[in-house]
């Protein structure tokens, strides 16, 4: 006796072609900008031993009993670079770690390295020359600026619908088995086998995948600019508590002026009481800093006018130990002290994941676990290219053909919600709508082109 076999209804085979010819046109236009943000991040994992090795010279200096004051290592900056403005100071998270001392002189932004011992300076290095800055560049806005960054968010999001039509097309449609769902198929063939090492790979690193992209999300330009808004001014605030009398308001943020935690780049800036008094040296700042206990890896930020503040930023390998800290640059007074306890639930979960995508949560484990996952998307990517390459025909690109997505009500409506989520997404579906409706529709040749 033999067993039937059991045909999906034409329902299921139309919506199962409908996802996979959307899985195919949004990976043969996002997958390579995919390709670069998993490989410029598995780079940028290794930020800190990348630039321990590259600028040891600038880094290690040799511990001795006694610190110079930074106000005498800020003047040897000073003489050097009389016209130049000095806007932070950095003294350096362990003993054998050199101070550093930014200054703007003559247009360009420099970082000067000094001997926190000996106040010697060791050298000055231009910002636009750091390497791993243009990495994170390249990751974050292929260093194309605004229209770099809306691509890199563009690819993300659409990433993330590439998981979800992906695991889709993953589920087995007969009944379960191992092979060719959790472990490849070696011995069936070419094609399958290739077709095996896109899917299964994907599998095992899509919960991993948009993770990545999801924590990435909060530093994008538009999306990460509404959602910032949202978690930090529209009924979530901060609390009363990290302001020393009334909240300020102000038209500065305090992301204008320092390099902080995402959390906190949207406090208002406090004023400094400038009746009556003469404006404390930094290194009263420092002895505020060392008494509160702030992680080592704290920057200063100086006053730019007479009304400015000191603003103290640690931003640290590990979430829990942010901080962001204005002080009154005449009193000393702290007027806002922003620690990661004070941040609320959404501003926790995303310094959380954003030290987790940064691979800095947990040391080492964080940054395998982290390359692995960008090695996968590359490998995914590679071989669904080559998958393609298999079964494409010579003059046409072989997309799957389909019914419209218009006809697939299920399918239309997470398309709907997916681009209400990711506006930019949304957008593009109106773009793809009205290319095919007044374009492609209208051409027999791109018809035959797109298979549409």
């Amino acid at each position: 006796m033999t067993k039937e076999k059991i045909k999906p209804d034409k329902q299921t085979q139309s919506l199962y072609k409908t996802v996979w010819r959307w899985h195919f046109y949004a990976a043969l236009i996002f997958a390579p900008f995919l390709i670069i943000l998993a490989f410029t991040g598995s780079i940028y994992l290794y930020k800190p031993q990348i630039e321990n090795l590259i600028y040891k010279d600038l880094y290690e200096v040799t511990p001795q009993e006694d610190r110079v004051l930074a106000s005498e290592q800020i003047e040897k900056v000073k003489e050097k670079y009389p016209d130049g403005l000095v806007t932070k100071y950095r003294p350096g998270e362990t003993d054998n770690r050199s101070s550093e001392v930014s200054v703007i002189n003559d247009g360009k932004w420099l970082t000067v390295y000094s001997d926190p011992y000996t106040g010697k300076i060791i050298a000055e290095l231009n910002n636009d020359d750091k390497i791993m800055d243009k990495v994170e560049e390249f990751h974050g806005e292929l260093m194309a600026g605004t229209l770099g960054d809306r691509i890199v968010e563009l690819a993300a999001c659409w990433g993330v619908i590439l998981v979800i039509t992906g695991l889709y097309l993953w589920v087995p449609k007969k009944k379960f088995a191992i092979s060719g769902v959790l472990i490849p198929r070696f011995n069936k063939g070419k094609k399958i086998l290739v077709r095996d090492l896109h899917a299964v790979p994907a599998f095992w690193i899509a919960g991993g995948m948009v993770f990545l992209i999801m924590t990435g999300l909060p530093w994008s330009g538009f999306w990460g600019t509404q959602f910032q808004n949202i978690a930090t001014q529209s009924g979530v605030g901060y609390p009363p508590s990290v302001w020393s009398g009334e909240a300020p308001t102000s038209t500065i943020k305090t992301k204008d002026i320092a390099d902080v935690p995402w959390a906190a780049e949207n406090l208002d800036i406090p004023s400094s009481d400038v009746e009556g008094f003469t404006p404390i040296s930094i290194d009263e700042v420092v002895t505020i800093a060392n008494r509160e206990g702030i992680d080592l890896s704290y920057s200063i930020y100086l006053p730019s006018e007479p009304s400015g503040v000191y603003t103290l930023s640690a931003y640290p390998p590990k979430a829990q130990d942010e901080l962001t800290m204005h002080v009154d640059q005449y009193t000393g007074a702290i007027l806002t002290d922003y620690h990661f306890n004070n941040y609320g639930i959404v501003g926790k979960i995303v310094a959380l994941g954003i030290t987790l995508h940064k691979g800095t949560q947990f040391g080492w484990f964080n940054q395998i676990i982290s390359l692995l996952i960008c090695w996968g998307i590359i490998f995914v990517a590679l071989s669904g290219y080559y998958l393609w390459l298999l079964r494409k025909k010579k003059h046409d690109i072989s997309a799957p053909k389909a019914p419209s997505a218009l006809k697939m009500k299920s399918y239309l409506i997470l398309l709907i919600v997916l681009g209400l989520i990711f506006p930019l997404v949304g957008l593009t579906l109106i773009i793809v709508w009205l290319i095919d409706l007044l374009i492609i529709q209208r051409s027999s040749n791109l018809k035959k082109t797109f298979n549409a």
